[in-house]
């Protein structure tokens, strides 16, 4: 309800590149080679159910793109240290995962690996749900400094000139979907697959139905006057079309008019499960067979580095980086 469909919108009207960030997922979970394999692989998956055409898009991995992790070294030189342990998600990540002290030195590096995932592809625009926007930020500093260091922009340049005066990059702007940060069925956090509070675009009909009878609310009676606020209502805002029952149900809700929590949750379930419906036809009719997805990422890998590498010698052209010529090319 983020980001994802915000690149199914994005795909009618723009060139997109959609990553598989697997290099990322061995920040936590390095001992699970297998797991991070497969489940990039099932995200291939969910991303063709939702709607992304790998005709219309592309869709690569991020460990088969060699551009991408020479930009990362570069940008690392141009980031102090105390400025990437600033960004807000490394910290709430730091605390919800509670890793303490013990996070391994790729974690914080990831955020500056995730300013060369975007930045490889010169994008204008970036979709990512609001909590992903402190990154962005990062990538827009990054891309700033690189442009004033090595290619002669003008400090006081606006971020719109940066490439007409002379600049690799352009400073991306954050696409925020209509959902920004949709909560967990725990009510508290945002819902993520790591923390177990998520609802799949692969969970049957019921599976469904049992999630979003666990979201919390602390409302103890249906005539007791409820708190719109909630994550219930989140669920409501999102996933009930018919603004005309949206407003009756929240009147009803915040009089303590006897509408129960239940009711409402069995009304977004039904909403939930009637989005679901086509993607869980899309992934059946997909099937079990990777040699199709790997496929897809093969040819999406091919085309992302094209065009990461063009980038890549740009870059290093202007940081005097650029001795011979080379090309990326799959057996």
């Amino acid at each position: 309800m983020g980001s994802v469909k915000r690149r199914v919108e994005l795909q009618e009207t723009h060139d997109c590149y959609f990553i598989l960030a697997n290099y990322h997922a061995f920040t936590t979970r390095a001992d699970k080679p297998a797991e991070i394999r497969r489940d990039t692989i099932a995200i291939v998956k969910d991303y063709l159910a939702m709607g992304i055409d790998p005709e219309r898009s592309t869709i690569f991995l991020q460990s088969e793109i060699p551009a991408i992790h020479e930009l990362t070294f570069l940008f690392a030189m141009l980031l102090p240290f105390n400025r990437v342990m600033r960004n807000p998600t490394l910290k709430t990540e730091i605390e919800m995962k509670g890793l303490g002290e013990t996070y391994s030195f790729g974690f914080p590096l990831y955020a500056v690996g995730q300013c060369a995932d975007i930045l490889a592809f010169r994008p204008v625009g970036v979709p990512v749900g609001e909590d992903q926007v402190p990154h962005l930020e990062l990538t827009r500093e990054v891309g700033r400094r690189f442009n004033q260091m090595y290619c002669g922009v003008p400090t006081d340049a606006d971020d719109a000139d940066h490439v007409k005066l002379g600049g690799i990059w352009p400073v991306p702007r954050a696409e925020v979907g209509k959902v920004g940060r949709l909560l967990g069925i725990d009510g508290k956090n945002k819902m993520s697959k790591s923390l177990g509070n998520a609802i799949y675009i692969s969970d049957s009909p019921k599976e469904v139905e049992n999630k979003v009878k666990k979201i919390f609310t602390g409302r103890q009676s249906p005539t007791e006057p409820g708190d719109i606020d909630n994550a219930l209502f989140q669920y409501v805002d999102t996933f009930i079309e018919d603004p005309d029952r949206i407003a009756e149900l929240k009147r009803r809700y915040a009089a303590g008019d006897n509408l129960g929590d239940g009711h409402v949750k069995v009304e977004v379930a039904e909403a939930i499960n009637r989005l679901l419906a086509p993607m869980r036809a899309r992934r059946e009719r997909i099937g079990d067979d990777d040699a199709v997805l790997l496929d897809i990422l093969k040819k999406g890998c091919a085309r992302a580095n094209v065009v990461a590498e063009e980038t890549l010698e740009s870059a290093r052209k202007a940081a005097g980086l650029h001795f011979f010529p080379r090309s990326v090319r799959y057996q």
